[in-house]
């Protein structure tokens, strides 16, 4: 059943709204973001589809959850590791390669959400390409807001990407500023641990 939400206003009308479903790319499946992801898919399941999942090497991991999930679309680090692998493993996905397969799963036209969730400056590509497209991310690599934070901003605002914080730190932040105004903060530090 589609999950609903329920409206009340103040004036005492009330009705129920359904809630679109979300066709998800997970950038880094296999990570630890990744896969904290995909819990939250199987606890959502009317209402978050997986579109395509990246690994840069766990192909075995990837193949279970390409059964689980049966994403159209699936990029893996290099074109080798496939050739060695690619049997049927991952069902009927499109398996695309490298960089630029990244790219690819992350700016599909049916995606309206990706998880960056590549560790270091690995997952600057995947992340810029999703913002070029417009999309809504929930970023979990700071490292790419250290590296190119700027001009990631900027090109937000040419399309119409969002940005999420979905790590620890950098969610602790986003939270904390959303309780005042953005004119007190002169400026915030985060630590390169």
């Amino acid at each position: 059943m589609p999950l609903r939400i329920h409206v009340e206003t103040v004036d005492g009308a009330s009705w129920d709204q359904p809630v679109s479903t979300k066709h998800i790319a997970i950038l880094g499946s296999t990570g630890s973001i990744g896969t904290s992801c995909l819990d939250v898919v199987r606890a959502l399941s009317d209402e978050v589809r997986v579109h395509g999942l990246t690994a840069h090497t766990r192909w075995q991991q990837l193949s279970e959850q390409c059964r689980e999930f049966g994403p159209r679309q699936i990029a893996l680090g290099n074109a080798e590791i496939s050739a060695a692998i690619h049997n049927g493993s991952f069902g009927s996905a499109e398996v695309v390669y490298g960089q630029e397969g990244i790219e690819r799963v992350a700016t599909h036209p049916d995606v309206n959400f990706v998880v960056s969730g590549i560790v270091g400056a690995a997952g600057l590509r995947g992340t810029w390409a999703a913002v070029q497209a417009g999309k809504s991310i929930g970023l979990a690599n700071k490292e790419t807001l250290v590296v190119a934070g700027s001009i990631i901003a900027d090109q937000m605002r040419k399309t119409d990407a969002s940005l999420i914080p979905i790590d620890s730190e950098h969610s602790a932040i986003f939270q904390a500023l959303q309780c005042g105004r953005r004119s007190d903060v002169r400026r915030v530090i985060l630590t390169a641990s």
